[in-house]
């Protein structure tokens, strides 16, 4: 940057967006909003001080430009992103590392110097005919601990909306906070656009993210998940520093499952895709802090989580009124909701894949111009909406929305929860036996089955530790290790419990639970976390007595549970147990060479616990043969 930044800021912004980025006292935040508007030459720059008439500009902005469409209800509106340019696009996703630096064979990553070299060239002049969005946001709530301050310079209009709906405005955290280096930083352009308004470079598409500066770039699509910053991408900036920090940055869901007397009790979740992750953010009866994305830190000996963002970008797929009626309620309310690559009929309606009623024979979607039986360029057929198309919304508007979403001292945690895609192993809900079993036995040896309608041949299972090996910005072993003590330094620890929605019959293949059932796991859970009901000790961990289950499904359901039932949900499958455990042990073997040793002493030990049963009860045991405990 050949002049001084403030003679660039001064001779590119207007007058009143000049004041508004002086205001901000940080001469390194100017450098750098200076650096990039020199780079990516935009024709006008806009500085978004979060009031309303910068929000209204920015929502007006995407409809000028034609990067979202009015649709018939008000507030809503329509974005389409490119054919090819629909999900995360892991290949070209990279960290930008210096020499000598590694973070092991699981997470992609390359040369940095080679990398901002790269980048920078994609940027030159990018944003030519565009407009610049310099938008401020805080991850966690305001005025908190948890807060992380962050700038996004974008040329999209869509992504500044999004933003604007998912985070909380960040523009006073700034002023507040002054002349300081501690903010994460997005540099994101779409790119030169074709005639329907989406990325036209998709060869040129690229994330990359500097650890090292603690910025992502994204050049060359439109796909929230590549350009939204504030989400998965900033989550692989946080993870790098809560490693460094002593707190954790997780994949997770936070609810507040209500127990007796008004009492609610905090539970965090892990699940990876196509797990029941929304679902049970939104389970009836319950309240919801977030669905994505948790920050959770020691305040005084005890874990408390906030949700780092205030809205939800939600796959729209499969909601329907039956299943899903708040989602439905909101999703047909007069409220700011931005839909991204479903169908649009003529009387500007939507419909996606799994919505009530007949699919519109034509209509506009992701493809075009759309008509029932329409195939792409390789003869594939094109479903109304695409699988991953979504919806963006602020949690405010759900009636079960947590009041203490916004809390700055985030909310205790009582239980920490991971479930996964598994036919054949774990029972439906089991508690561990400690905070380190349950941080290896449970989290660390998560996997997931994939599905065979979306994701290929059924019953392969992929190792997801945590549901989080996709956003890892240390190796994995550093961070099971960083979970690990984090639970070592609490003196109040969390619960940690295993779920599986998904287990089938031997014999049948027909599924053992009801999708409702779930209901009643956390019911039992919460009681868990008072000491308010016993369990049955079984070599993976505590399970249900079977008086308790009756009792609550009659409570929360309203019907009657066979022992039947209880039985086999609850058997416990010593070979497939032990075969899990030989899995994720090899994995741990090959491919995680930082894996803490603790790892392994916990997976032989449960695996002699298994063998011991085994050769006392045979292959698969029901409750009655374990002891009961308090």
């Amino acid at each position: 940057m050949g002049k001084n930044y403030l003679d660039i800021l001064k001779e590119r912004l207007d007058e009143p967006n000049y004041k508004k980025l002086m205001a901000i006292n940080n001469p390194y935040l100017h450098e750098f909003v200076a650096k990039y508007i020199e780079l990516c030459n935009p024709d006008s720059i806009f500085v978004s001080d979060g009031s309303d008439e910068a929000l209204q500009y920015i929502r007006e902005a995407a409809i000028k430009t034609g990067e979202e469409m009015p649709l018939a209800i008000p507030g809503h509106t329509v974005h389409f992103d490119g054919y090819y340019d629909q999900a995360r696009d892991r290949e070209h996703t990279k960290f930008l590392l210096p020499k000598g630096v590694d973070l092991g064979p699981t997470i992609k990553a390359m040369d940095r110097d080679e990398g901002l070299r790269e980048i920078h060239e994609i940027l030159k002049d990018i944003m030519k005919g565009h407009e610049l969005y310099v938008c401020f946001y805080c991850l966690g709530p305001t005025n908190s601990v948890f807060s992380i301050p962050c700038v996004q310079l974008t040329d999209s209009s869509y992504v500044a909306h999004s933003e604007n709906i998912l985070y909380r405005q960040g523009y006073e955290e700034f002023i507040k906070r002054g002349p300081t280096k501690e903010f994460f930083k997005f540099v994101h352009s779409e790119g030169e656009l074709d005639e329907r308004k989406t990325s036209k470079n998709i060869d040129k598409r690229r994330i990359y993210i500097d650890l090292e500066e603690d910025t992502v770039y994204s050049t060359n699509t439109q796909y929230g998940g590549n350009t939204i910053g504030l989400k998965k991408l900033a989550m692989r900036l946080a993870i790098n520093h809560a490693s460094k920090e002593g707190w954790l940055t997780e994949h997770m869901l936070i609810m507040g499952v209500h127990g007796p007397k008004g009492r609610v009790t905090y539970f965090t979740g892990a699940f990876p895709s196509l797990c029941g992750k929304t679902s049970t953010a939104m389970l009836e009866g319950e309240s919801i802090v977030g669905d994505d994305i948790a920050y959770i830190r020691n305040i005084n000996g005890e874990a408390r989580a906030v949700n780092v963002e205030k809205g939800v970008f939600g796959i729209i797929q499969g909601i329907n009124s039956k299943d899903d009626p708040i989602q439905w309620k909101v999703l047909h309310s007069p409220v700011e909701i931005i839909f991204s690559n479903v169908l649009v009929t003529e009387d500007k309606r939507v419909h996606w894949i799994g919505k009530d009623g007949e699919v519109p024979p034509r209509g506009y979607n992701h493809s075009g111009e759309w008509w029932i039986g329409k195939k792409d360029a390789e003869g594939k057929e094109i479903p109304c909406s695409h699988p991953n198309a979504r919806f963006t919304v602020e949690l405010k508007h759900f009636e079960n929305v947590d009041p203490k979403l916004h809390d700055p001292e985030g909310v205790p945690v009582g239980a920490i929860v991971y479930g996964g895609r598994d036919s054949d192993t774990w029972v439906p809900v089991q508690e561990a036996f400690d905070w380190v079993h349950g941080i290896v036995a449970k989290g660390a040896a998560l996997e997931s089955e994939r599905t065979a309608a979306v994701l290929g041949k059924e019953g392969v299972r992929e190792f997801n530790p945590m549901s989080n090996l996709d956003f890892l910005s240390i190796p994995v072993g550093k961070y099971i290790q960083a979970n690990i003590e984090f639970g070592k330094k609490l003196s109040k620890k969390p619960k940690i419990f295993g779920v599986n929605y998904f287990l089938r019959d031997k014999e049948t293949g027909e599924f053992l639970n009801d999708k409702v059932d779930k209901r009643v796991w956390y019911k039992w859970m919460e009681l868990r976390v008072h000491g308010e009901v016993g369990a049955i000790k079984t070599p993976t961990g505590y399970i249900p007595k079977y008086e308790d289950l009756k009792r609550l499904f009659k409570e929360v359901l309203g019907k009657d549970y066979s022992k039947e039932d209880y039985m086999k949900q609850f058997m416990i499958r010593v070979p497939e147990n032990l075969a899990k455990i030989d899995r994720i042990k090899k994995i741990y073997e090959t491919k995680v060479p930082d894996a803490p040793q603790i790892v392994f002493e916990v997976l032989e030990a449960e695996r002699k616990r298994l063998e011991e049963a085994r050769n006392k009860y045979g292959d698969y045991i029901t409750p009655d043969k374990f002891e009961e405990v308090d």
